[in-house]
């Protein structure tokens, strides 16, 4: 009987694992679908590279 209950805990443990795995599969994907919607987005403005450097003597 004991053996019988420690398989069920391990099956149980090995389903919770396979949901968070699931639920991290979907963020990942949620994430990479943001990031392709954002694509077509207009640009942000672009930094001017003459604040970047000192001016040459």
């Amino acid at each position: 009987m004991f053996q019988h209950e420690i398989q069920q805990q391990h099956a149980a443990e090995l389903m919770r694992r396979a949901a968070a795995e699931r639920l991290v599969q979907q963020a990942a994907k949620a994430r990479r679908a943001a990031r392709a919607s954002g694509k077509n987005a207009p640009e942000g403005p672009v930094s001017s590279l003459r604040s970047r450097f000192a001016r040459a003597a």
